[in-house]
């Protein structure tokens, strides 16, 4: 008498407090913090528990009545569990696994009411409450599991996950100790309706107080510990109840000797659940497998990520770029000590330290040894010192003896780009947490290594290019030198061929001296630019005398270029050495591209506040993508190996220096004309 006034008061109790939960998620249907599913759920399970309550006060209840209440509390519980799932994520699960979840109770149900409207002697087995029972509630698990997962900002909704979970898993807990020993334990069936009465009193309270912050992030999380262990214990009830099943039909069918064989199939269970525990290997095995499904993981990858792509794409301080790449590995596995070695020819050599003093000696490495092909074809992390890993012992023989010789040593880093081994990085042990490598450590070790990788093979490139544009604009500096040397050697060699003609003639040999001396005065113009001691030599000047120079100077090229000035009275600021040069190689470019019967043009005139110099011709021209796409750029020529292509370039950039243009209009086989503005002030 006394076990069923226990029972009473602990179902009467659970229907009370579903019924507190019943109006509780009314209030937050009205607030739309929960879906209306929620409160269905409540007031079934207030009727179930009030139901077996009245049972054990005259009011029977038998047990087809009994089977119906549990399927339809599942029933209600596993469509409140998908609801919510879809009004608080805007997600629900595939429509295969909806409609074979919902498939599963109503099946239930509708079978035992066939059973029931049959009298089917079946349907009054207990193990029919046990078997549907335990099916649901894995079921009902299977739906709690979706929507904890799910439900990442809603903490609402990770209350109930967890909660529902617990009344879950000690029904599973409950039938599959029943399917164990073929009937329902007393003790357990009586504390279900406490235990489901404390799970409400927990919903209803932890509602009230987040259903103003329905929509914050959920801080929930179970520990690795407790999944390790509640997955395993779901696992081996499984198995157990497997086990059961086949014990169960072997006692049936079995005669004298079935529960003999039932008793030794289920020591046999239990002795194969002992040696799976028992066995490291699997443990190992099984542990990673729920932390890589189940679990956050050991790291925050994205925190992780953003502070290693943060670190690496700093700008480069006193630390070079290689102990960066060592500072920003080290830091993300807490390891206060490094070394980083990247390829140079055939070997792989140290480049940089972080706190570690490397053994004397020769530490280089061979590109094609077994240590190396490891690391290039495996992206083998080596770990020297690892313990009960056959794999990693193997693969420890190839390390060379002098990696043996680095303190402290932890682990040995590939660094890949593609499937090229760029280098490898070594790490110490941390201090501050186990120095065991777990597969996500791993995981993340490989990646970090790769994306390491990429950044200094990076650096790498932008230093070959950085050096080749330093040889670039040596070679350019070079070119400009050759081109201006080029004029002056043209000047002399035209002296020197005349020589023999006329050294005689007074006349000549002044105007030859004069020649020599401009060039020796340009030559040392010339060095004192590239020696940057002597700024550029700017004077006022007359410009028609330096076109009438200019001229003079091509004078000995066909056609002869002629003279046409609007206006004597223009004055420019500039440097005159250098306008003179900038005209001539305009007028021999224009003399070079006409037929000794075609004219080149060259007329000044005065347009406000401007100078405008043009130079005409009728010569082969160019089309107008020659002229937007290269004509201004250094290095490119129309005269096949007569010019260098970096006269007009020069030009461009000395007239735009004084705040001038170039205009070009040319169209091929019509001539070019060459426009020149400069900013003028009245002479």
């Amino acid at each position: 008498m006394e076990q069923e006034q226990i029972a009473f008061f602990s179902y009467i109790s659970g229907g009370i407090l579903f019924a507190a939960l019943f109006f509780v998620t009314l209030y937050l249907w009205r607030i739309k913090a929960a879906h209306i599913t929620l409160s269905i759920a409540a007031l079934i399970s207030m009727t179930w528990h009030l139901a077996i309550a009245m049972n054990y006060r005259n009011i029977p209840l038998d047990s087809t009545d009994l089977l119906i209440l549990e399927v339809c509390r599942y029933g209600a519980w596993i469509t409140a569990l998908l609801a919510a799932l879809k009004y608080s994520t805007g997600q629900h699960l595939p429509n295969k696994l909806r409609y074979l979840i919902h498939g599963l109770w109503l099946i239930a149900l509708v079978t035992i009411l066939l059973l029931r409207g049959y009298e089917h002697p079946s349907i009054e087995n207990t193990n029919s409450l046990i078997w549907s029972s335990l099916v649901l509630s894995i079921t009902s698990l299977i739906c709690v599991e979706q929507l904890y997962k799910n439900s990442s900002y809603s903490r609402l909704m990770k209350l109930w996950s967890l909660i529902a979970g617990a009344i879950f898993a000690y029904d599973i807990y409950l039938f599959s100790y029943s399917l164990v020993f073929d009937q329902i334990d007393a003790e357990l069936w009586q504390a279900r309706g406490a235990i489901n009465g404390i799970a409400a009193l927990m919903l209803a309270l932890g509602s009230l107080s987040l259903s103003k912050q329905a929509t914050q992030k959920a801080k929930f999380a179970f520990s690795r510990p407790v999944a390790f262990y509640t997955t395993s214990m779901t696992v081996a009830g499984s198995f157990l109840s497997l086990m059961a099943v086949g014990g169960y039909y072997v006692q049936l069918y079995g005669g004298s000797w079935g529960t003999i064989i039932q008793i030794l199939v289920l020591f046999l269970a239990i002795l194969s659940i002992s040696i799976v525990f028992i066995s490291r290997t699997i443990r190992s095995r099984l542990d990673v497998w729920i932390n890589k499904n189940f679990f956050r993981h050991k790291y925050d990858y994205r925190t992780e990520w953003l502070q290693l792509i943060n670190y690496l794409s700093r700008t480069p301080d006193i630390q070079d770029f290689q102990l960066r790449a060592i500072t920003a590995v080290a830091s993300i596995f807490k390891s206060s000590q490094g070394a980083l070695w990247l390829q140079q020819k055939q070997h792989f050599v140290p480049v940089a330290t972080l706190n570690l003093n490397l053994p004397e000696g020769n530490i280089e490495e061979r590109v094609n040894t077994p240590f190396c092909q490891a690391l290039r074809e495996r992206e083998w992390v080596f770990s020297p010192y690892t313990q009960g890993n056959k794999d990693q012992d193997v693969q420890n023989q190839v390390l060379p003896k002098w990696i043996f010789e680095i303190p402290n040593l932890w682990l040995v880093l590939p660094l890949l780009v593609e499937q090229d081994l760029l280098g490898f990085m070594v790490l110490t042990k941390p201090r501050s947490q186990d120095a065991s490598l777990t597969w996500e450590d791993l995981d993340l070790l490989k990646n970090v290594g790769r994306q390491v990788a990429s950044y200094l093979d990076r650096q790498h490139a932008a230093d070959v290019i950085a050096e080749s544009r330093q040889f670039d604009a040596f070679n350019k500096l070079t070119a400009f030198i050759m081109h201006d040397l080029k004029n002056l050697i043209a000047q002399q060699a035209l002296v020197v061929e005349n020589a023999a003609k006329h050294k005689e003639n007074p006349a000549f040999v002044e105007d030859a001296i004069s020649t020599i001396d401009n060039s020796v005065a340009r030559m040392n113009t010339l060095l004192k630019k590239l020696q940057h001691n002597e700024p550029t030599e700017l004077r006022s000047l007359e410009l028609h005398k330096t076109l009438m120079e200019a001229t003079k100077k091509c004078q000995n090229l066909q056609p002869i270029p002629t003279l046409r000035l609007e206006s004597s009275d223009i004055v420019v600021t500039t440097d005159p050495d250098h306008l003179l040069m900038t005209c001539i190689h305009i007028i021999k470019n224009a003399q070079e591209a006409t037929y000794s019967s075609g004219f080149v043009d060259v007329t000044l005139r005065r347009e406000g506040k401007n100078a405008i110099i043009t130079i005409e011709d009728n010569g082969d021209g160019m089309d107008e993508e020659f002229i937007r796409n290269q004509l201004f750029k250094p290095f490119v020529t129309t005269k096949s190996g007569k010019g260098m292509g970096i006269g007009v370039y020069q030009a461009k950039e000395f007239i735009t220096s004084l705040g001038g243009k170039v205009f070009v209009e040319s169209s091929p086989g019509l001539g070019t004309t060459f426009t020149i503005s400069i900013p003028a002030t009245q002479g």
